[in-house]
């Protein structure tokens, strides 16, 4: 199966993109959607969080309080580090499961941090989308209604543009309409379809 990795700093249009791809055909494995299901109720992962950190941890519905939890382990590192080898090997099972089982012409892996959690090692190529900082700040303000200072705070913490595109097989630079994005799609799509006759 060949599978394309699709990654981009927050803001970018990584969604809009793999919505492109998917109204061509293609399956999309969620990075984000994988790491919300291995901490659902009833899941192993959610058990182990509970008994490290006690019930304020779960919300009235028996959820994970993910606010509390980002909270505790911004704060201590040792957390992040014991939650991250938890939960990192049950997103990584999550992702294959899911690649494993798609049936489109190729694979999509959309993951924000597709080259920081060695996720791109899942991927046969890498296509970055990629947009101006200026861009990103004001697209990410205008859609989570943050501060301009919290939107820096986040492209701070992820990796740098420069080496996010150093990474790239494929770049589509998305700093224009819906439409231009979705022919820049297109082409590429084609190109890898193409690839695998």
């Amino acid at each position: 199966m060949f599978v394309l990795g699709v990654t981009g700093g927050i803001g970018s249009g990584k969604t809009a993109a793999t919505n492109a791809f998917q109204n061509l055909g293609i399956e999309v494995i969620d990075a984000d959607v994988a790491a919300r299901i291995v901490v659902e109720p009833g899941r192993p992962a959610l058990n182990e969080i509970q008994k490290r950190f006690g019930k304020s941890i779960l919300l009235d519905n028996g959820e994970l309080n993910r606010a509390e939890l980002r909270k505790i382990v911004f704060k201590d590192p040792e957390e992040r580090k014991w939650l991250e080898s938890l939960t990192h090997p049950l997103i990584r099972d999550e992702i294959v499961n899911g690649l494993r089982a798609a049936k489109s012409p190729y694979v999509i892996l959309s993951s924000p941090l597709l080259i920081e959690s060695g996720q791109y090692h899942l991927v046969n190529r890498i296509l970055v989308i990629d947009v101006p900082e200026t861009i990103q700040i004001a697209r990410t303000c205008e859609r989570d209604s943050n501060s301009e200072e919290q939107v820096k705070s986040i492209i701070g913490a992820q990796i740098t543009r420069n080496d996010r595109l150093a990474k790239a097989d494929d770049i589509i630079v998305n700093d224009q309409d819906l439409f231009h994005l979705e022919n820049e799609v297109a082409k590429l799509h084609k190109t890898y379809l193409e690839r695998l006759k």
